[in-house]
């Protein structure tokens, strides 16, 4: 086996790519090998972005908080590689047209802004550790922002095939996630509740005693509680609902087949199902798994069976409101059995605590979204695409 030579690696990728590295404006003529090389750089960045992110939750739930922690490094490592993408899409034009030119600048921009706001805000509040605090939110919404660039980008200038399809469905799996993450607090809150009450706990002392000199109580029920669950039980279904199965209905419309929906569902809830052992059996805190993504992704994808635009999220939104609802409970009620088995809990903790009266307000709001959604499709399919960032340009 003869050995790597790095040296003539790199000289060879740098001989490649420097003859692009010249000025253009957005929607420039990209050639098809440097089109496919922009966009794996963002698949690879978003893949680090998801470790990083999928291990900050539990890490949190168990240390007490450090800037330099690894799930942070893993992170910033994606956001390097996220950032020096931007700056090649902005200064040659190449891989993009001006919109998503526009949403990755803007979304890298608002995620940089808000690290150091994050930071300052942990130094002036302490931990802050709810995923629902403004300087978090900030960093979703600029991740937002950035993977919605990223999906027009791909959308706009691949060429059909297999190919286009399986990154598009992978961009939006990394898309959903981010819109999911913040529901993660409520996911691994209600175990750690649920271990507490077994007598057990996954947190550190020095974290437990730290969040209740900061709430000025003892380490009681109420500080875990107050530490692990801090949002009101309603926002979990409604956001999920909302937001999540949202990402759902313009996952399907975009890659435009059928189970298209429910594999992007499916793409994220097996790659938590993955990572639920190798985070629980390495000594970290465990979470409730959102397996009704992939029900509510079904029942999104059965919904396009109605041909009429109106009627179709009409009938959607309240078939997937009320499967999300009936999948939330049957998680509370069999998947506890699982996590019970396996951590001595008990039964109710498959899924966080579920407001039941919540479900006419989160059917509502998906019926707004994607009615949102079936306008914009129909807009879009009246207006002529105008994507130049396909071609056999030469630098």
């Amino acid at each position: 086996m003869q050995p790597v030579n790095a040296p003539a690696i790199i000289k060879k990728a740098a001989g490649w790519a420097v003859p692009y590295w010249t000025r253009g404006p957005a929607g420039r003529e990209t050639p098809p090998d440097l089109f496919r090389v922009l966009y794996y750089g963002w698949l690879v960045a978003l893949t680090l972005k998801l470790l990083g992110s999928a291990w900050d939750v539990s890490w949190h739930f168990k240390w007490l908080r450090d800037d330099l922690a690894p799930p942070h490094l893993l992170n910033s490592a994606g956001t390097a590689v996220a950032l020096g993408l931007t700056i090649v899409h902005g200064y040659t034009g190449y891989g993009v047209d001006k919109a998503a030119l526009r949403l990755i600048q803007w979304g890298t921009g608002v995620f940089l802004v808000a690290v150091p706001l994050d930071l300052i805000n942990h130094r002036v509040n302490g931990l802050d550790i709810t995923s629902w605090s403004p300087s978090h939110i900030m960093l979703y919404l600029g991740t937002f922002f950035m993977i919605a660039g990223v999906v027009r980008g791909w959308f706009m200038g691949a060429p059909p095939g297999r190919e286009r399809t399986v990154l598009l469905g992978a961009f939006l799996a990394f898309f959903l996630e981010n819109v999911h993450f913040p529901e993660q607090h409520q996911e691994y809150g209600v175990l750690s509740i649920g271990a507490w009450d077994n007598h057990a706990t996954y947190a550190e002392p020095i974290l437990l005693r730290f969040a209740a000199d900061q709430m000025g109580r003892p380490v009681d029920r109420a500080m875990m509680t107050a530490f692990s669950l801090p949002v009101p039980d309603a926002l979990y279904p409604v956001y999920a609902v909302v937001a999540g199965l949202g990402v759902l209905v313009a996952a399907r419309m975009l890659i435009g087949r059928f189970g298209a929906a429910t594999l992007v569902a499916a793409a994220y809830v097996g790659f938590r199902t993955l990572i639920w052992p190798l985070l629980t059996f390495t000594g970290f805190p465990p979470s409730a798994v959102p397996f009704f993504l992939v029900v509510g992704g079904l029942c999104v994808d059965l919904a396009f069976a109605v041909r009429q635009p109106v009627a179709r999220a009409v009938v959607g939104s309240v078939g997937v409101t009320a499967a999300v609802y009936g999948a939330l409970a049957a998680q509370s009620a069999l998947m506890g059995q699982v996590y019970g088995a396996i951590k001595g809990q008990s039964g109710l903790l498959g899924a966080p605590p579920l407001a039941a009266g919540s479900a006419l307000w989160a059917g509502a709001g998906l019926l707004a979204a994607w009615l949102a959604f079936e306008w914009w499709s129909g807009r879009a399919g009246r207006q002529p695409i105008e994507a130049r960032v396909i071609a056999t340009a030469t630098p």
